[in-house]
């Protein structure tokens, strides 16, 4: 019987070509951790899933949507080029932490330049939780703890642009417990023996602390205070159409609510993009989209308790939440 080679992925040969890109894995939502040994746990990271290409003499970052965002990201370009590694493909999240080290959607929305902000892109940090590619070698058909063994001295440093997203070997529902209280996302269930496989699936799970999700902005409603934000007006799809889903009147600062507003009358029109009559409303051009918060859905289909957490454009990677005939039950399938 021949013996087994002893040597590490990093000492053989190089046999598989680099991919250009790799569609990202995904998290499914769920309503509780799993149990067992082979789940380990990390933070649920609030920012931008990006792909960190790092190649013979350059270093790309690809967004989940596959656009090049890598001169957004000077910092973490400039760390990654300082690996040890000659190529490597690092899956994870762009993030700002704020004075409690949360990450912080609306500040790294600010660091990118969306709106005015003393937030420098500097201050973006990228947490690396996956590794698919390391010198020649795709490691996508080895097991998550085998990926993880060759990522985590790679990016070992606590501090810099290019850090490790810590894995927790613990109870899970404990963990859930703690992250919610500490004002956090939610966590995130990976399955210690399972490959890497594009698309979504429920080898990694998703548990919330609250429902969040990516709605189209049609529109407005003008606060009482002039020049200042009332209400947004939010629409989700359902059979490849906009249908209207409620509104959202809190989660901005009065400074924010200006700068919303002159944003949104710059995209005014006199066609919603939804069926809908509000009197006094301004309706825009369907082409920002609102990270918002809530906890759950009417009857009706509206939004209940929905909280402003930032802004996107629908050319960047984000995904509007699409409506199901059974949203009612509480269905949520927001791509992270």
């Amino acid at each position: 019987m021949a013996r087994a080679s002893s040597k590490k992925p990093r000492d053989l040969p190089p046999t598989d070509p680099m991919p250009a890109r790799v569609d990202p894995c995904l998290a499914t939502l769920v309503d509780k951790p799993p149990k067992g040994p082979d789940w380990a746990y990390e933070v649920k990271w609030d920012g931008y899933r990006i792909a960190v290409h790092i190649e013979p003499g350059r270093v790309r970052i690809l967004t989940r949507g596959g656009y090049d965002w890598t001169e957004r990201f000077p910092s973490i370009v400039d760390d990654a080029r300082r690996l040890a590694v000659k190529t490597a493909i690092l899956d994870g999240e762009a993030v700002v932490l704020d004075d409690k080290g949360r990450s912080d959607f609306g500040m790294l929305q600010r660091a990118l330049g969306r709106l005015p902000s003393a937030v420098e892109a500097g201050a973006i940090v990228f947490y690396a939780f996956d590794l698919l590619y390391l010198d020649g070698r795709d490691l996508r058909r080895l097991p998550l703890r085998e990926r993880r063994r060759l990522l985590e001295p790679l990016v070992a440093c606590p501090e810099g642009a290019v850090r490790l997203s810590e894995e927790v070997q613990a109870d899970g529902d404990e963990f859930f417990r703690v992250a919610c209280a500490h004002g956090i996302e939610g966590i995130i269930a990976k399955h210690v023996e399972k490959p890497y496989r594009s698309g979504r699936g429920e080898w990694w799970q998703k548990i919330t602390c609250k429902r969040r999700d990516s709605f189209v902005i049609v529109g407005f409603e003008p606060s009482t205070v002039p020049g200042h934000l009332g209400r947004l007006l939010l629409a989700a799809r359902k059979d490849g159409e906009l249908v209207y889903v409620g509104g959202c009147g809190t989660g901005w600062s009065n400074q924010l609510s200006r700068e919303l507003r002159k944003l949104l009358e710059g995209m005014a029109t006199k066609t919603p993009a939804v069926s809908l009559r509000r009197k006094g409303a301004v309706f825009v051009e369907p082409v920002l989209v609102a990270e918002v918060e809530y906890r759950a859905w009417t009857d009706d289909g509206k939004l209940r308790h929905a909280s402003f957490k930032g802004i996107r454009q629908r050319a960047d990677d984000a995904v509007v939440f699409e409506m199901a005939d059974n949203i009612r039950s509480g269905f949520d399938d927001r791509i992270e």
